[in-house]
Parts: C-alpha cells; sequence; structure tokens
C-alpha cells in the first residue's frame, strides 16, 4: 500500500502543483505515494453551495461551517481510517523535521486546509484527534500552501523517493543541527576556494571539518536549536 495524503480543501485543483515534479512528482507517478483531494464545498446543503458565514460575536471575516467541513472530514476518513487528521493553521505546533519523520512513518495524513478566518472550533471539539500544525508564524490565506510543504517533507523521506538514503543523515535538522556548507567545482571560482580539508581524502578530518562547521552555523543562526543541541548532548554524554 502506498503512503496516501487526502487533502480537503476550497481549491482542488491548486494539487499536485508542484509536488508533480522533480523526485516527489516521480513518486507519485511510480505509485510510491498516492494523492488525493475532496472539494469540500461539496458537502454544502443548501443551493448556493455556501461554507461559510458570519461569525459569532462579530468580527471581520467569515467562518468555514461546522456541519460541512465536519461532514467533509468524515468522509476523508471513511476512506482512509487509519490517516492521520491534520489541520493546518498559524495557531498549531511548529512543524519540524521529527514531526515529518513521525509521518512519513504513518499510513498517511489527511490534511485540513481553512480558508477565511478559520474553521469553526466544534469541529476541532468534536475531533479531538486531529492535530493542529503550522508552518511559520506568518499569516497565509489558506492551508493549502501549507499542506504543499509538509507533503514535500513526508514524500521525500519515503522509501525509494530519494536515491541515497544515507543523504538524509546529514541534512539540517536531522542531527539536531543546521547543515554544513557545500563545495563543487571548480576548485577556485571568482577567488573563492573549496576548503583544503575537502580535498584532503582523509574521511575523519572531512567529517570533523562538516561537524565543526555545522555546529558553529548552527550556534550562530539559530540559538534555540544550539541550546536544545547542547542539552541532548550533555544528557547522553
Amino acid at each position: 500500500m502506498p503512503w496516501n495524503a487526502c487533502i480537503l480543501t476550497l481549491f482542488p485543483d491548486m494539487f499536485p502543483g508542484m509536488l508533480g515534479h522533480s523526485l516527489v512528482g516521480r513518486a507519485l507517478d511510480e505509485g510510491r505515494w498516492s494523492l488525493d483531494t475532496i472539494q469540500i464545498r461539496d458537502f454544502a446543503t443548501d443551493k448556493h453551495n455556501t461554507v461559510d458565514d458570519t461569525p459569532c460575536g462579530g468580527g471581520a471575516g467569515m467562518v468555514m461551517r461546522p456541519d460541512v467541513v465536519a461532514d467533509a472530514l468524515e468522509a476523508a476518513q471513511t476512506r482512509f481510517p487509519l490517516a492521520k487528521k491534520v489541520f493546518l493553521t498559524p495557531r498549531g505546533k511548529t512543524l519540524t523535521q521529527a514531526k515529518v519523520r513521525e509521518l512519513a512513518e504513518g499510513p498517511g495524513v489527511i490534511l485540513l486546509c481553512g480558508r477565511y478566518e478559520g474553521i469553526d472550533q466544534r469541529v476541532l471539539d468534536e475531533h479531538d484527534d486531529i492535530e493542529e500544525i503550522s508552518i511559520g508564524d506568518y499569516v497565509l490565506n489558506g492551508g493549502e500552501s501549507a499542506a504543499t510543504v509538509l507533503l514535500e517533507a513526508c514524500v521525500r523521506l519515503l522509501p525509494g523517493v530519494i536515491g541515497k538514503e544515507a543523504s538524509h543523515e546529514d541534512e539540517s535538522f536531522e542531527a539536531g543541527l543546521l547543515e554544513y556548507p557545500h563545495y563543487t567545482r571548480p576548485r577556485v571560482w571568482r577567488g573563492h576556494e573549496v576548503p583544503e580539508t575537502l580535498l584532503s581524502g582523509h574521511h575523519e578530518k572531512i567529517l570533523a571539518w562538516r561537524k565543526k562547521q555545522a555546529q558553529r552555523i548552527t550556534q550562530e543562526r539559530r540559538p534555540d536549536l544550539w541550546a536544545a543541541y547542547c542539552d541532548e548532548t550533555k544528557g547522553s554524554a
């Protein structure tokens, strides 16, 4: 069985979009994962196919109706009963590589993409196993872009999608650090030289150089990650 992604959205034509290209798109064509979309508007019950209404208590914008969203979500659950349910929202927990790995190791995901001011809270109260996830501290017009980010991050971890499994090991966040700098030919470009250590052929020295560079970059750019890395390494010492 392939790893499955089911996206609940008002704009199913946005998919696969960029997910249909490069390694992720090839993996989709090869059946390593599958992608389904559900049009939330199909579950509206009035002649105008209304999916939203004014917020109780007043305020700007519109809110997606609980009856419509819940019916769409439950239809997806019926099709994919084992999939992890995720609501993409700025107020969710920040997406991390650890969470990506966890989702990729499961049977698949159901991704709920909100629009307008969001969805009625009662849907989340009714489905208390749905996880709220954010891809960063900023606001988008809807969850579709966030769904694309999450899916690409997950799919690239599936077996056979990226040729060398070892290529994952040195990537940013996998070891708690940002990735070290990369170089290729030519040896000298516009006066900039490839570091001598990388041309030495000495495997242990190269590994040590890369680790030191990863530590330096993490400490400079992400003090939060650096603090967590120091705590982790101290605890495992």
